[in-house]
Protein backbone atom coordinates (compact mmCIF):
# COMPACT_ATOMS: atom_id res chain seq x y z
CA UNK A 1 0.00 0.00 0.00
CA UNK A 2 1.36 3.69 -1.29
CA UNK A 3 0.71 6.20 1.66
CA UNK A 4 1.73 10.40 1.63
CA UNK A 5 4.41 11.45 3.95
CA UNK A 6 5.88 14.88 4.44
CA UNK A 7 9.24 15.44 3.33
CA UNK A 8 11.46 18.42 3.98
CA UNK A 9 14.66 19.52 2.25
CA UNK A 10 14.57 16.49 -0.38
CA UNK A 11 17.92 15.58 -1.55
CA UNK A 12 19.83 17.72 0.53
CA UNK A 13 22.01 17.05 3.80
CA UNK A 14 19.07 18.49 6.01
CA UNK A 15 16.67 16.13 4.22
CA UNK A 16 13.80 15.46 7.02
CA UNK A 17 10.57 13.78 7.46
CA UNK A 18 7.86 15.73 9.25
CA UNK A 19 7.09 14.26 12.66
CA UNK A 20 5.44 15.28 15.78
CA UNK A 21 6.19 14.94 19.51
CA UNK A 22 3.39 13.34 21.61
CA UNK A 23 4.04 12.40 25.48
CA UNK A 24 7.78 11.82 24.31
CA UNK A 25 7.26 9.81 21.73
CA UNK A 26 8.36 10.61 17.53
CA UNK A 27 5.06 10.19 15.56
CA UNK A 28 5.78 10.20 11.73
CA UNK A 29 2.45 10.42 9.52
CA UNK A 30 1.23 8.71 7.09
CA UNK A 31 -1.50 9.93 4.87
CA UNK A 32 -3.74 7.36 2.91
CA UNK A 33 -5.38 10.87 0.54
CA UNK A 34 -3.20 13.36 -0.86
CA UNK A 35 -6.06 15.78 -0.20
CA UNK A 36 -5.28 15.25 3.68
CA UNK A 37 -1.44 15.45 3.53
CA UNK A 38 -2.18 18.57 1.14
CA UNK A 39 -4.48 20.29 3.85
CA UNK A 40 -1.91 19.61 6.19
CA UNK A 41 0.95 21.00 4.83
CA UNK A 42 -1.35 24.40 4.28
CA UNK A 43 -1.86 24.44 7.72
CA UNK A 44 1.81 23.66 8.42
CA UNK A 45 2.55 26.66 5.86
CA UNK A 46 -0.34 29.11 7.69
CA UNK A 47 1.59 28.36 11.07
CA UNK A 48 4.79 29.95 9.40
CA UNK A 49 6.10 26.75 9.62
CA UNK A 50 8.30 25.71 6.64
CA UNK A 51 6.03 24.00 3.87
CA UNK A 52 7.45 20.18 3.51
CA UNK A 53 6.69 18.37 0.25
CA UNK A 54 4.23 15.22 -0.23
CA UNK A 55 6.25 12.17 -1.18
CA UNK A 56 4.17 8.51 -2.52
CA UNK A 57 6.08 5.51 -0.95
CA UNK A 58 5.63 2.36 0.29
CA UNK A 59 3.40 1.94 3.77
CA UNK A 60 6.39 -0.76 4.83
CA UNK A 61 9.02 1.07 3.93
CA UNK A 62 7.85 3.91 6.13
CA UNK A 63 6.68 1.91 8.88
CA UNK A 64 10.25 0.07 8.81
CA UNK A 65 12.35 3.18 8.58
CA UNK A 66 10.13 4.44 12.15
CA UNK A 67 10.94 1.02 13.85
CA UNK A 68 14.93 1.20 13.06
CA UNK A 69 14.67 5.01 14.66
CA UNK A 70 12.72 4.40 17.31
CA UNK A 71 9.97 6.71 15.65
CA UNK A 72 5.86 5.39 15.96
CA UNK A 73 4.30 5.76 12.50
CA UNK A 74 0.84 7.01 12.70
CA UNK A 75 -1.63 5.85 9.76
CA UNK A 76 -4.47 8.70 9.03
CA UNK A 77 -6.82 6.87 6.51
CA UNK A 78 -9.46 8.83 3.97
CA UNK A 79 -12.05 10.12 6.62
CA UNK A 80 -10.44 9.94 9.87
CA UNK A 81 -12.60 11.71 12.48
CA UNK A 82 -10.47 12.38 15.89
CA UNK A 83 -12.01 11.21 19.21
CA UNK A 84 -9.22 12.79 21.38
CA UNK A 85 -6.71 15.88 21.57
CA UNK A 86 -4.07 13.42 20.46
CA UNK A 87 -5.93 12.29 17.30
CA UNK A 88 -6.92 15.75 16.56
CA UNK A 89 -3.29 16.44 15.85
CA UNK A 90 -3.00 13.71 13.13
CA UNK A 91 -5.28 15.97 11.30
CA UNK A 92 -4.24 19.60 12.35
CA UNK A 93 -0.75 20.37 14.09
CA UNK A 94 -0.14 21.85 16.92
CA UNK A 95 -0.81 25.48 17.56
CA UNK A 96 3.05 26.02 18.34
CA UNK A 97 5.61 24.66 16.44
CA UNK A 98 9.60 23.88 17.62
CA UNK A 99 11.78 26.47 16.72
CA UNK A 100 13.57 25.09 13.44
CA UNK A 101 16.55 27.37 13.33
CA UNK A 102 18.01 25.34 16.44
CA UNK A 103 17.71 21.81 15.12
CA UNK A 104 21.36 21.63 13.97
CA UNK A 105 22.07 22.96 17.37
CA UNK A 106 19.92 20.64 19.80
CA UNK A 107 20.55 17.56 17.71
CA UNK A 108 24.68 18.05 18.10
CA UNK A 109 24.25 18.76 21.91
CA UNK A 110 21.93 15.97 22.85
CA UNK A 111 23.02 12.95 20.46
CA UNK A 112 26.37 11.49 20.70
CA UNK A 113 28.54 10.67 17.54
CA UNK A 114 27.72 7.15 17.52
CA UNK A 115 24.25 7.71 17.35
CA UNK A 116 24.89 10.20 14.96
CA UNK A 117 26.72 8.44 12.34
CA UNK A 118 23.65 5.40 12.88
CA UNK A 119 21.24 8.36 12.17
CA UNK A 120 23.33 9.47 9.08
CA UNK A 121 22.94 5.83 7.66
CA UNK A 122 19.36 5.56 8.22
CA UNK A 123 18.78 8.57 6.04
CA UNK A 124 20.90 7.74 3.86
CA UNK A 125 19.34 4.15 3.22
CA UNK A 126 15.83 6.05 3.64
CA UNK A 127 16.58 8.20 1.02
CA UNK A 128 17.94 5.78 -0.94
CA UNK A 129 14.52 4.11 -1.12
CA UNK A 130 12.45 7.49 -1.69
CA UNK A 131 15.07 7.78 -5.39
CA UNK A 132 14.30 3.74 -5.97
CA UNK A 133 10.53 5.27 -6.02
CA UNK A 134 10.94 8.01 -8.81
Amino acid sequence: MQVYILIYSLGDDEEGIHSLEIKGDTIVLMFEDRDDAERYCGLLEAQDFPKPLIELINRDEVVSFCSDSGYEAKFVEKGFLPKTDEERLLLSPPERNLDVSTWQEKSNSKIDQSKTLNTDNDLDSFRKRLEDLL
